[in-house]
């Protein structure tokens, strides 16, 4: 195995012991456990961001739709459930992950719930399962043996691996043998062209600059296997929800503003806004990447959460035996009551 790559079986445990923290932990927070109350209700929300780019959230408040609330930045996060697991446990407010890590953090006694959309696929943004021009895989049945890389195990890229093996009518036992490799992503480029994979996952700008360079080729992408979909939701405890009411539907209702203002913007004129959001935070970040920029790739107006944006990942996880089956419905989940967005 090339150094550097993580094997499924340990990554995978490494993840699911990352998700399984304890409802007593999360009542152990400190950012969650203020508020409430006539008139006490937590005005500052702290967060982790994302090195280089701006957050919907990020750029609500520059926008202006979150009225009184403000945000209080506390550090950039490492992956989506480290992000939520800091939200759960109260080291911040709110967070954003794939919805299966979402469903496994619930499944692990931690009461939160899921309130808006956070990012998605969409024919601008979206993941691609390349490989080389030359590479004689053309179907499922070719990945039998091969290694696949990406960015982390049993989430939302493993999940699309898994759902397109299955849907193209691979057993368990030929799916099994398709091993999945965890690779950073600016890494994946180069493994991929190195031989050391066989398919490499590549999105965003890592996804453009290496197709703009030639000599590769999508075997197949997300918005291919499944339609624009929302893949990842920002979550909050039920615990804060409950105590800060109207904090909540501020929050969510300017997210969801957010959200459309980034589909109605011109390009250029909301690159330009981003841009200009990254460089008076201050933080010494480069933004050669939000010149790439072109959608949060979220498919619902507003960013509402419909029930099979969980349904289709509860069903993954109950047939990986990482849930059981039937333990939550979607509902159970996530809330639009939050949402004011379009009504009126």
């Amino acid at each position: 195995m090339p150094a550097g790559f993580t094997s499924t079986r340990t990554s995978r445990r490494q993840f699911l012991t990352l998700l399984g923290i304890s409802a007593a932990a999360v009542s152990c927070g400190t950012a969650t456990a203020t508020g409430g109350g006539s008139g006490s209700q937590v005005k500052t929300l702290k967060y982790q961001g994302s090195v280089g780019a701006v957050t919907l959230p990020e750029l609500a408040a520059d926008l202006g739709y979150f009225e009184d609330v403000t945000l209080e930045w506390v550090g950039n996060t490492i992956s989506g459930p480290q992000d939520i697991q800091s939200a759960a446990t109260g080291q911040t407010h709110f967070g954003s992950a794939f919805n299966g890590a979402v469903i496994k953090l619930a499944a692990g006694k931690a009461p939160i719930k899921a309130l808006i959309s956070s990012y998605g696929s969409d024919q601008y943004s979206y993941a691609g399962y390349f490989v080389l021009e030359d590479s004689p895989i053309r179907s499922a049945r070719d990945l039998i043996g091969k290694k696949v890389g990406m960015n982390t195990l049993g989430a939302h890229y493993q999940a699309l691996l898994d759902t397109y093996l299955s849907r193209n009518g691979l057993s368990k036992a030929d799916a099994a043998k398709v091993e999945a490799l965890v690779i950073p992503p600016v890494n994946t480029e180069q493994a991929l062209r190195a031989k050391q994979i066989e398919v490499g996952v590549l999105t965003g700008i890592l996804r453009d600059k290496a197709v703009a360079a030639g000599g590769i080729r999508p075997l197949f992408t997300d918005v291919e296997l499944l339609g624009p979909f929302s893949a990842g939701t920002y979550i909050m405890t039920e615990r804060f929800i409950k105590q800060n009411p109207d904090t909540v539907r501020t929050f969510v209702t300017g997210v969801a503003k957010a959200i459309e203002w980034s589909r109605t913007t011109p390009r250029e004129e909301a690159v330009a806004r981003m841009t200009e959001i990254v460089k008076k935070r201050g933080r010494n970040e480069d933004t050669t990447a939000l010149q790439y920029w072109r959608s949060y790739g979220i498919a619902e107006t507003g960013g509402r959460i419909p029930d099979q944006e969980f349904q289709l990942w509860l069903d993954w996880l109950g047939e990986r035996g990482d849930i059981k089956q039937g333990q939550f419905k979607p509902s159970d989940l996530y809330t639009n009551e939050f949402n004011a967005y379009g009504k009126g």
